[in-house]
């Protein structure tokens, strides 16, 4: 080999072949160092302890900084990120500088190659082959170059990415302290504001206070005295005497009242003889009872026999107004009766007889603040039972659900829909005109024409309570919700 390495210094001096460093300037003189092995082998030095490299350590810190993310403030990120980005420039910057060495590396055995093809032309023999062997090794260092190259262009395209992810980590913690600044510049501004307004309204009323004490105390002194004065005149004995006085009042006022209703009854009855009549009504003038035409003397035909018409009068004007429907011996009265008196016609043949109600129908006792209540929901149930669909007697006992809404009354059997409509003129609800003990409980429902239900209730209460509460949101919807000939109040 030093046979052929002086061999070839000659012809490099003889070919004048220019020096590689004329035209090709490196940044560093290290080149790297190659050894021969057995069988011309090139063997490479033993690599030193790996030192991680620079996109390895941004890697690193970049996972870092997105596991502490949550627990790291704005500002700290923003920070973190910012140099992680300068980290990632510095990268990019150290591939572009190994990029350039790479290229004129090539550069420079391209040259070496180029002139042993040129000295291989003008030797012969051993020499020959010993400059083939020397231009195989050196083809084997550029395809080592190339591979080389290969692996820097890949990591240049993760360095490229990465620090594209840490620029637009940056910007956004850029954003997120803008937006923190921003929000904790207007809480700030709040706060004085509020601090302003409270010194303001002190300010006020230590003036209001300075300007007025004088004259409250006069008053307060003034109520201070005829507080006394009155204490002095009612002693605490003096007025348990005067609410005991009360409480009797009381009393007595409720017997009177009650004896004085009966007396009316009484006194309607007797004018009712006086007057050969043969019926009466039967039964509490309220809302949630039922009336039952009885008869007074033995004389007096069979009801089954009579036909029966009951009808409501006005106390203002003493209209009638016929209830259709209502031509049994027993009515229960419906929420629209209250305050008028109910009366019936009872005709056999020619003879009619007519019989009244002492006074008008009462309200129900709290049935008022109880829909109060339930107008303030916007769906309520009410346990049901179909007694009869469409004129017709319903066998069935099971248990239905009615509900009344803001804009629509439905009926249910468990899960299944029976039948479901908006409040229209088309659609009527009211008390059953008729029946037995339990009309009180139960009430005519026409969805649409040609259906129509009777539905009865576990109390009287709720059946009033729902025909109340339908009525007023059918009213909140312009519909005036009523019976069948029934006119609107």
């Amino acid at each position: 080999m030093t046979r052929v390495s002086r061999d070839f210094a000659d012809t490099m001096q003889k070919e004048a072949v220019p020096s590689v460093g004329a035209d090709v300037s490196f940044p560093s003189n290290k080149f790297p160092y190659y050894k021969i092995g057995p069988n011309n082998q090139i063997m490479e030095p033993k690599e030193e302890p790996a030192i991680p490299s620079m996109k390895e350590i941004v890697a690193r810190e970049t996972a870092q900084l997105i596991e502490q993310q949550k627990r790291l403030s704005v500002r700290d990120l923003a920070s973190k990120f910012e140099k992680g980005l300068a980290a990632a420039a510095k990268l990019s910057e150290e591939a572009k500088l190994r990029e350039a060495i790479s290229l004129e590396k090539h550069v420079l055995l391209k040259k070496l190659r180029d002139s042993l093809e040129s000295l291989k032309g003008r030797v012969a023999g051993r020499n020959k082959d010993d400059v083939e062997e020397a231009i195989s090794m050196v083809e084997a260092l550029a395809m080592q170059l190339t591979q080389g190259e290969g692996e820097l262009l890949q990591e240049k395209a993760e360095v490229k990415k990465l620090a594209n992810f840490l620029k637009k980590a940056s910007e956004d913690a850029k954003k997120l302290v803008e937006e923190e600044r921003a929000f904790a510049h207007a809480e700030i501004e709040n706060a004085r504001a509020a601090v302003q307004r409270v010194q303001e309204a002190l300010q006020e009323q230590e003036r209001i206070s300075k300007s007025s004490g004088h004259q409250d105390m006069e008053e307060l002194m003034k109520e201070v005295q005829e507080a006394r004065r009155i204490k002095m005149l009612h002693q605490p004995s003096k007025v348990m005497d005067m609410e005991h006085e009360l409480r009797a009042l009381r009393m007595q006022l409720a017997e009177k009242s009650i004896f004085s209703l009966r007396l009316q009854k009484e006194l309607a009855k007797s004018k009712r003889l006086g007057g050969n009549s043969l019926y009466e009504i039967d039964g509490s003038e309220t809302l949630g009872s039922y009336l039952r035409i009885c008869s007074i003397t033995d004389s007096a035909p069979e009801l089954s026999k009579c036909s029966i018409q009951w009808y409501r009068v006005t106390l203002e004007d003493g209209k009638t107004e016929v209830i259709l429907g209502a031509t049994k011996a027993v009515y229960a009265p419906e929420p629209f009766d209250v305050g008028r008196i109910l009366a019936a016609d009872i005709a056999l043949d020619d003879q009619t007889a007519t019989v009244t109600t002492a006074g008008p129908i009462d309200p129900a006792p709290g049935l008022g603040n109880y829909v109060e209540a339930l107008v303030r929901k916007s769906d309520t149930q009410f346990n049901v039972v179909v007694t009869q669909m469409n004129g017709k007697d319903n066998p069935s006992n099971f248990v239905h659900v009615l509900h009344v809404g803001k804009m629509r009354i439905k009926l249910c059997k468990g899960r299944i829909t029976k039948a479901k409509d908006s409040y229209s003129p088309s659609m009527q609800l009211c008390g059953v005109r008729g029946g037995g003990n339990a009309a009180a409980q139960a009430l005519f429902w026409q969805v649409k024409r040609g259906l129509s239900y009777v539905l009865a209730f576990e109390s009287e209460r709720e059946r009033n309570a729902a025909i109340m509460l339908a009525r007023r949101f059918a009213f909140d919807c312009n519909i005036m919700l009523c019976g069948p000939g029934d006119r609107t109040p």
